[in-house]
């Protein structure tokens, strides 16, 4: 969806259901139609009954089952937006299922909430979604991104020693590499051509960069080197 939409009592959000279960369809409908800025035009209790009927009531948001006994939501939500590009999806499963979170991103989803949600989150889903605004979680869709390059999921912790040691100069990585490797200033300095007061400046950036106070926990950092460059530049 582009743009940021508003509703009122005089046009409400219009909210299509697909749920097989009737008991869940009629709660969904009973909460939803309690707001008056939100009318629930229709419901479905298959993918293929939500895709012969759900494009003829011309919804705003469709809340969507993610698991069917004829499909499954994600595909639902696909086809519906593919002939109503305006039409904001909002996943709803009983799962924490990061396979279908991702499923769903790439199906242009904008939103994805699970069914344990309390109803007045669920009101708030539904109107977050039909202004216009995604409902996917940033650290989700971080973590999901990753995933589509095939990059591993770090730590926090090993992140942040990553992030430090790419803020070091190719110099500074130089030294602390050699700290690594046990030498003292004096030896530093002989590898590298540079005198003693210029190595100790390294070490105190280095160290300052590191968000460390001492050469020990430098030398542990050092480990984690894609790989000691000795040699000087």
């Amino acid at each position: 969806m582009t743009g940021t939409r508003t509703f009122s009592a005089e046009r409400p959000i219009r909210v299509f259901l697909l749920d097989d279960h009737e008991v869940v369809r009629r709660g969904l409908a009973d909460l939803l139609d309690g707001e008056p800025d939100i009318a629930v035009v229709g419901d479905a209790d298959t993918a293929a009954h939500a895709l012969t009927r759900g494009p003829a009531l011309r919804p705003d948001v469709a809340v969507l089952d993610v698991r069917l006994p004829d499909g499954d939501g994600i595909s639902v939500c696909r086809a519906l937006r593919d002939r109503m590009p305006g039409l904001a999806c909002l996943m709803l499963t009983s799962f924490d299922d990061e396979d279908a979170l991702l499923d769903a991103v790439v199906a242009g989803a904008a939103g994805y909430v699970l069914k344990q949600i309390k109803g007045s989150d669920l009101v708030s889903a539904v109107r977050t979604v039909a202004s216009g605004r995604s409902l996917l979680d940033p650290e989700s869709t971080a973590r999901l991104m990753r995933s589509l390059r095939g990059a591993p999921e770090e730590e926090p912790e090993v992140a942040r020693e990553r992030a430090a040691l790419s803020a070091l100069s190719a110099r500074e990585r130089d030294v602390l590499a050699l700290i690594g490797d046990g030498l003292t200033n004096r030896e530093i300095a002989g590898r590298l051509y540079l005198s003693e007061k210029t190595v100790k400046n390294h070490i105190s950036r280095l160290l300052a960069k590191l968000g460390v106070q001492r050469r020990v926990q430098a030398a542990v950092l050092a480990t984690h080197l894609d790989g000691p460059d000795a040699g000087g530049r």
